[in-house]
């Protein structure tokens, strides 16, 4: 398959999980006393990740996320210069929604409800980076243990890959959003966290480093663990 097509898939797959997923945050927000908003923002971002595993699976494997490229790339599914390319093509199709999100919830169009693009942080978690970190490992090992599991040619999951992963996401963010808002993706992090310091919101982005840091450290962890419970004695 021509790595070019592979790139394209993974930035459109980002760009609608961004569009889709931190979409449907902005326009029904994320506070405590609306319940329903975190699970309709939940299940935004999870039924993104079923949408587009049964779309582009087949062409790049439906990463859209750097955490997860990474613990492929780390267990010998990606070479270098393919990693690099999905990572960057995640990130540019983030910045991607996020253009499209300026033009839907520009002036005169819908109240951005989280008044920063769906972006993280720490509010959730009174201000502390150590509990932000250990929730984003944590929540991204949970996420990208459950990818390599159900993608392992051992696993004999066939089509219901998609539905366990996008559930599984789903399932993630019932409990993170409350705390983070849920990263468990740099790509998904980096973005809205740029466009809501142009938009004047500055807290997003000097957290970024956490949504940065913390899924790729719960992906490689991830990685390390499945290999080491996948190895035959």
């Amino acid at each position: 398959m021509n790595n070019i097509k592979k790139y394209i898939a993974e930035c459109i797959g980002t760009a609608v999980l961004v569009i889709m997923g931190c979409g449907t945050a902005m326009l029904v927000g994320c506070d405590a006393a609306n319940g329903s908003g975190y699970l309709l923002t939940a299940l935004a971002f999870g039924l993104s990740i079923v949408a587009e595993a049964y779309c582009i699976g087949n062409i790049s494997g439906c990463h859209i996320n750097p955490a997860v490229s990474l613990a492929v790339f780390m267990r010998g599914g990606l070479k270098k210069d393919e990693f690099i390319g999905y990572v960057v093509s995640q990130i540019i199709g983030a910045f991607a929604g996020c253009v499209i999100l300026a033009v839907i919830f520009g002036a005169g169009g819908v109240e951005d409800m989280t008044g920063g693009f769906g972006a993280n942080g720490l509010a959730g978690v009174n201000g502390s980076i150590l509990a932000g970190l250990v929730t984003e490992v944590v929540l991204t090992f949970i996420f990208v243990l459950t990818i390599l599991g159900v993608t392992s040619k051992k696993a004999g999951h066939g089509s219901f890959g998609g539905l366990v992963i996008g559930l599984t996401l789903t399932f993630v963010h019932i409990l993170g959003i409350g705390l983070t808002g849920t990263s468990v993706n740099p790509a998904r992090s980096i973005a809205p966290a740029v466009f809501a310091a142009f938009n004047g919101n500055t807290a997003p982005l000097a957290a970024l480093w956490v949504f940065i840091v913390g899924p790729l450290a719960g992906g490689a962890l991830a990685a390390v663990v499945y290999s080491y419970l996948e190895k035959d004695k």
